[in-house]
């Protein structure tokens, strides 16, 4: 979202992973053969092979047999670009840049690119944003969001200047999510004196009484929750930039951003996930929930997201499995429903140099009092056979996302240039467990497995650990997974080892 990090980035990537020799899959889940280095697919003009590369900000929704999804337009290059030199397809003709990403897929694994929203940024954003910095920014669109209204679309869409909060949030609509779309103008916008920083949109419907609203927002002051029209989108009131919903510690130096509203019909909740921490390094998504889509909103432990606080739970952060280099910039999501639930979305940043940008999706679980948690393994295909008892026997690669704010110094929330690698102190790494025919766990503890749910007692702490199958990417086969919250709503995520499957 903030693209003076991610823009015609042109810093060479090394220590690239090249993927494994798939092997057989017995699992009942396909191999989806995709290698998490795109280097020699970054450029611009490769843009139809992109796939899941270059994913930033998603925001997901299904129509008909589709799910599309429109994103930031962010890519990263190999640094043969010369400063303001055009991009031309194979065809010879000239790749748009700037506008929202389109792209779509039938399982949430394979994503074909379809193009891009707009052929120019609206022009009533560009003079806000230039009136408020002398003609600087608006050079790209950032961050969108999709909903569906009485068989229309709706696009929300931002337009800014980095590091600034003159921000401006419009909309545009559309009976087809490939094409034609017409901008219906402002919805929200902000200036250098507002408290706030209008970029960021998520919508959420009451679903008693029909009412809509949208919350947004950034490092400036925390997110806003504002009132809409449903009939037409916009402002219910003109002007109106709405109440603050969620705040964190440290808010005048650390980011809290990127919201994203859904609601749970089993839980009767609708949560709000946001997201904290530099976005090229320890970018991280919390979630608190509320029976009303205005909020309030509170945490794990009940404290209310709109006091300066930090909140839990914590549900993603840089991580590293074996075999693998890892992860950062796990964090800005869209979240979807699909057939059999919902799935979290969110960018990845390959270690170590964290330029390339590739689709996380995730499948959402429950835990039983309520809270999403979700896999350890991104999402590549169902087996839905359960897991019985003997297959959780062995040895277990356990992350806890209990890496806090190493304290960097940051502008406007973010790294400084050229600090954009991970430090090793900033990286969940595994540790090895492993579970015993006789239930007891070799490091000390006892599991028993009841159903999905893995009961595993550490000391005194007593995990609710929730099991399923899913593809191991780092090992390219299938695996077994558990993912769940600690007694301090830090994520737990497991996988069983790479040499027992």
């Amino acid at each position: 979202m903030r693209s003076g990090y991610f823009i015609l980035l042109v810093l060479a990537l090394f220590g690239c992973h090249k993927p494994k020799q798939a092997k057989k899959d017995g699992g009942g889940i396909p191999n989806p053969e995709i290698s998490d280095n795109y280097e020699a697919l970054a450029s611009l003009a490769n843009y139809k092979a992109w796939g899941v590369y270059n994913v930033h900000d998603p925001s997901c929704l299904k129509i008909g047999d589709w799910y599309y999804m429109y994103t930031t337009d962010a890519y990263y290059q190999d640094g043969q670009r010369k400063q303001g030199e055009k991009v031309r397809d194979a065809n010879g003709a000239l790749v748009p840049e700037g506008y929202i990403q389109i792209r779509r897929s039938k399982d949430l694994v394979q994503w074909e690119y379809v193009g891009w929203v707009f052929e120019q940024i609206p022009a009533a954003a560009v003079q806000h944003i230039h009136a408020q910095t002398g003609g600087e920014g608006a050079e790209n669109m950032w961050a969108p969001y999709i909903i569906e209204y009485n068989d229309e679309l709706r696009l929300y869409y931002s337009v800014s200047a980095f590091g600034k909060n003159s921000s401006y949030i419009g909309m545009a609509v559309s009976s087809d999510p490939a094409s034609g779309w017409v901008d219906k103008g402002c919805v929200v916008k902000t200036t250098l004196e507002s408290k706030m920083n209008a970029i960021d949109p998520t919508i959420s419907t009451n679903y008693t009484t029909g009412q809509q609203y949208m919350i947004y927002g950034s490092y400036f002051d925390g997110l806003y929750c504002m009132e809409l029209q449903p009939e037409n989108g916009l402002a219910f009131v003109e002007g109106d930039q709405g109440k603050c919903v969620a705040r964190r510690a440290q808010g005048k130096d650390r980011i809290i951003e990127a919201p994203e509203v859904m609601y749970n019909p089993e839980t009767q909740y609708y949560y709000l996930f946001v997201s904290y921490e530099p976005l090229m390094v320890t970018y991280n998504i919390r979630v608190g929930r509320s029976k009303y889509p205005d909020g309030p909103y509170l945490d794990f432990f009940g404290n209310d997201m709109a006091e300066a606080e930090n909140n839990y739970p914590r549900l993603t952060g840089a991580y590293r499995f074996d075999n693998h280099p890892g992860w950062a910039g796990t964090a800005h999501c869209g979240v979807t429903r699909g057939e059999d639930g919902f799935y979290l979305m969110h960018q990845g940043r390959l270690q170590p140099d964290n330029m390339q940008m590739v689709l996380h999706c995730r499948k959402i679980y429950w835990t039983s009092d309520g809270w999403p948690v979700v896999s350890p393994e991104r999402y590549a295909g169902s087996d839905e056979t359960p897991v019985v008892e003997s297959e959780v026997v062995g040895s277990w690669e356990l992350i806890c996302m209990d890496k806090e704010d190493s304290g960097r110094a940051l502008w406007q929330g973010q790294v400084l240039w050229g600090e954009g690698n991970l430090r090793e102190e900033e990286i969940h790494t595994s540790t090895k467990i492993t579970l015993s025919a006789n239930h007891q766990l070799q490091e000390g503890g006892q599991w028993q497995l009841n159903g999905d749910r893995l009961i595993m007692k550490l000391g005194e702490e007593s995990l609710e650990l929730i099991v399923d199958r899913a593809w191991d990417w780092e090992n390219n086969q299938p695996t077994i997974i558990f993912t769940g919250l600690n007694s301090k709503g830090l994520a737990v995520w497991g996988k069983k080892g790479a040499e027992i499957i």
